[in-house]
């Protein structure tokens, strides 16, 4: 069943064996895709590179984001690529579909900007006079396509027959908050016009926060994320916190239906539950990646190791830095 997926289209990410996804063919060919986003990808053929890279980028920001918890986004090399555990409506999951939409909506913004896509271009909506007197000019970023694509192409999955219709909620309400977390954070980047930099004219336009920012903030939603079940409230199904004391959440937070395991031990009935053996701990921390917390109480082993760093680095006119390089040992601790 569809609950049982995650966000198939991040295996995009994974297949760099396919070349350019350059024509029709090519979409019967990509595994995770349902009937809708295959007809999707067959009219949108040129985006879909995009939607591979926004696939990557969503991997490399969640192993980011959660480099020092016991579960830290580890993938495989099978559907779907973080395993079981994001099946769950856990909070986990919860993030994994947020950071999944806005990397979307991201990666075909990103296209739109810079000319590589026939159907989009830069926002031609943001022209004229500011009220604060500046001249829109530029290349202002088209979140609005990127997020109308993201919409479609993500959310169909939800919208289809076969998925439970709390997880479908749960889903959409997280894709949603994800891609807030762009429109919330789009900023006016600015450039001075005049005699010696003076700002005598300034040109300005509207441009997306980096990724990572969208990361930050959707990690932040992730450590406050709210509890939910589904209610009805006439004939609609809703979600609403499982604790009536806690106040409702917004568009933007995170929202989950299930308590997450403890992501101590491997599990091989689970796959992309690994456990943390054999991960590296910080001796001196309080926090989860310290070795009591990321170890599970088993206890850690420390072992001596060399590390090279560049060092005592000066800079050579012109125009280059010449470094040494420097080797030390260092303490590494891992968990039993």
């Amino acid at each position: 069943p569809l609950s049982k997926v995650l966000v198939k289209s991040l295996y995009l990410a994974k297949l760099s064996s396919v070349g350019s996804i350059s024509d029709e063919e090519t979409c019967e060919r990509l595994r995770g895709l349902i009937h809708k986003q295959v007809q999707i990808c067959k009219r949108s053929v040129e985006v879909m590179d995009a939607v591979r890279h926004g696939a990557q980028l969503a991997i490399d920001e969640c192993q980011f984001q959660f480099r020092n918890r016991r579960w830290n986004c580890s993938t495989l090399e099978t559907m779907p690529v973080f395993g079981k555990v994001v099946t769950q409506g856990t909070r986990e999951a919860a993030f994994v579909y947020a950071i999944s939409a806005a990397s979307v909506a991201f990666a075909v913004t990103r296209a739109c900007s810079s000319g590589e896509l026939e159907k989009c271009g830069c926002d031609h909506n943001v022209h004229g006079v500011s009220p604060e007197g500046f001249q829109w000019s530029g290349c202002s970023d088209n979140i609005a396509y990127g997020v109308a694509f993201s919409q479609s192409f993500v959310d169909v999955r939800e919208r289809s027959k076969g998925q439970s219709p709390s997880r479908a909620l749960m889903n959409l309400h997280n894709n949603e908050a994800g891609r807030k977390a762009i429109l919330s954070h789009m900023r006016v980047e600015c450039k001075c016009h005049g005699v010696s930099g003076s700002c005598e004219v300034k040109t300005c336009w509207k441009a997306m926060p980096p990724f990572r920012k969208v990361g930050n903030v959707i990690k932040e939603k992730f450590d406050g994320a709210t509890e939910v079940e589904q209610r009805k409230v006439g004939t609609t199904k809703v979600l609403v916190p499982r604790n009536s004391q806690f106040k409702p959440h917004t568009d933007e937070d995170l929202v989950y239906l299930d308590p997450s395991p403890d992501f101590c031990d491997h599990d091989p009935r689970t796959p992309g539950m690994l456990g943390t053996a054999g991960r590296q701990c910080n001796r001196t921390s309080k926090a989860i990646d310290g070795c009591e917390l990321m170890c599970c109480g088993r206890g850690f082993q420390t072992e001596e190791v060399e590390v090279v760093d560049r060092c005592s680095c000066k800079f050579h006119w012109c125009c280059y830095v010449k470094c040494k390089q420097c080797r030390k040992m260092v303490e590494m601790h891992t968990c039993r």
